[in-house]
């Protein structure tokens, strides 16, 4: 049995010192990692009561149920953030990566825990695919949102649509990652592939990720 809560309080804990004993302007960042943590934890306990609610197994349950649940959870610490305190572009940007790595990085612990750490290489590619999965994801949101949350009447139908791309990605994702032998590794490569378009995308066009308007 793997006792998530336990895990999630021995890694919150010197994360919340440190947030405590930051600057300010400094702990910003850290505190939406953390919050993707949250975020990761509560993910688990909603798919698992969706999936017993609709009487599906764990496998179905991570096709069907756990996109949703964790792309919606990883939105709503930005859409606070936005709604509360009126950010700029870029911190809206950093605040929806920040918060897919922490998501991310608990769930590959959880991960560890329950798979153990023999396979070093099967680790490694699961660690990148899955990281680079989550922030793709945070990533497509944060530029739509920073694009279309000062228009008002794409603020509902951008959010949804933004959100729907992201779970759609991520379902593609966990059913190639669930597969065996070359799909199981297209799975895993493609996160990684998006997250070097990314990067180039924002080389090229430092204007669209990287604003401070």
């Amino acid at each position: 049995m793997n006792y998530i809560e336990n895990i999630y309080v021995c890694i919150a804990a010197p994360l919340l010192v440190a947030i405590m004993c930051m600057h300010r302007d400094n702990r910003r960042l850290l505190i939406f990692f953390f919050a993707g943590m949250t975020s990761c934890l509560l993910s688990a306990y909603i798919s698992t009561f969706l999936a017993g609610l609709y009487g599906v197994d764990l496998q179905s349950a991570s096709l069907e149920i756990t996109p949703l649940v964790e792309e919606s959870m990883k939105l709503l610490p930005v859409l606070f953030y936005m709604l509360v305190f009126e950010p700029t572009r870029r911190q809206i940007s950093g605040g929806s990566l920040m918060t897919a790595a922490g998501f991310a990085t608990f769930e590959n612990v959880c991960y560890l825990t329950a798979n153990g750490a023999e396979h070093l290489t099967r680790l490694v590619i699961r660690g990148f695919g899955t990281g680079s999965m989550h922030v793709v994801c945070g990533a497509m949101t944060a530029i739509g949102l920073v694009y279309l949350w000062d228009k008002l009447w794409l603020q509902m139908a951008g959010t949804v649509g933004l959100l729907a791309v992201a779970i759609t990605y991520h379902g593609l994702y966990n059913i190639l990652a669930s597969q065996r032998g070359i799909a199981s590794t297209v799975g895993f490569l493609v996160p990684v592939l998006s997250t070097l378009v990314y990067l180039i995308l924002r080389r090229h066009y430092p204007h669209i990720f990287m604003t401070d308007s």
